[in-house]
Formats: structure tokens, sequence, C-alpha cells
């Protein structure tokens, strides 16, 4: 394989490429594929996940964004945070990724709240979620609310076959 991509100018990375039993499951543009006993049957499928290399990516791109310059509002911070947040799941959306939008919804409040302690030293919880989260605990200033990673509905490819239409006519 290596030969007839060097005649067109690619070459293969020695410490991507491997053969692995699907069972061992791979990583793929960020996906982790991997075939698994359904929960409750004896029957294997297929299952399409956030891998962790992913999802530590995008927690690290959180905190380096909340790490930033404390003389900003939170309408700032989360105008800053909102599409990073809402391209990442829309990206995995079409997996099983309930799990790993929960985990980020976490990590995302934790960051605003640490970010928010910092900017306002001295002030009780009480206070802040007076301010900032108008009673509740998701953060919000004024009209701008912060993105809810784990209010995003994943969504499934059904496969349909022979049900998908070609686009290319049939007759000769």
């Amino acid at each position: 394989m290596a030969e007839v991509l060097a005649t067109i100018g690619l070459r293969l990375s020695v410490e991507k490429t491997r053969i692995t039993h699907i069972d061992e499951g791979l990583d793929f543009l960020g996906w982790r594929i991997r075939r698994q006993r359904k929960r409750g049957t004896n029957i294997q499928h297929i299952y399409t996940y956030p891998a962790k290399k992913a999802v530590l990516a995008i927690t690290r791109k959180v905190k380096m964004i909340c790490w930033r310059d404390l003389s900003q509002p939170l309408a700032a911070l989360i105008y800053r945070l909102n599409p990073v947040l809402r391209g990442w799941c829309s990206h995995f959306r079409p997996g099983v990724s309930s799990a790993a939008f929960n985990y980020l919804r976490a990590t995302v409040w934790r960051q605003v709240f640490a970010w928010l302690r910092r900017k306002h030293r001295g002030v009780t919880w009480k206070r802040l979620r007076r301010l900032y989260c108008a009673g509740g605990w998701w953060p919000a200033d004024g009209e701008v609310k912060l993105f809810n990673p784990a209010a995003v509905r994943t969504t499934r490819y059904r496969f349909r076959g022979n049900s998908i239409p070609s686009p290319w006519p049939t007759t000769p």
C-alpha cells in the first residue's frame, strides 16, 4: 500500500497505521469506533462515541478560555465559550455521546464558576448565583446564556441499505 501511495505523493504514518480487530476498537477523526455487546442482550453492535483524546482536547480548550482576563464581563467569556461548545457538540452529535456531553457540562460549569470565584473574591455562592444565575445554577449574563452541552440531543444514523436513492440513472 505504501508503494502505491508513494506514486501519488502520499505516505503512511507508521505510528498511526495498524491493523486491529473491531472488538479492540479504533480512533478515527476524534471518534472511538468499537463493537460491543448491547446492554441487556447478546447482540453485538458497532458503537461510535467521542474518543478520550477528543474529550480531553475540548476540556483543555475550555480551561484555556476560562483562565484568561478577569477584567472582562461574564458575557464576553460566554461569547468565547459558546461557539467552541456548539461546534464540538454538533460534531459528536450523531454518536453515543450523552455521557461525554454530561461530562463536558460539568466541566464547563466548574470552570466558569471557578472564573467567577476568582473574579469576585470573598463573594458567597448565594450572591454569585443571584448575580449570574438568576437564582438557578446555570450561568447567564442578562440575555446571554452559557450553552449547555447536556441539552444537545444525540441522533443516530440508521442503515437504510437499498432504500437510499441513487443519484445516478439506472438506464444505460
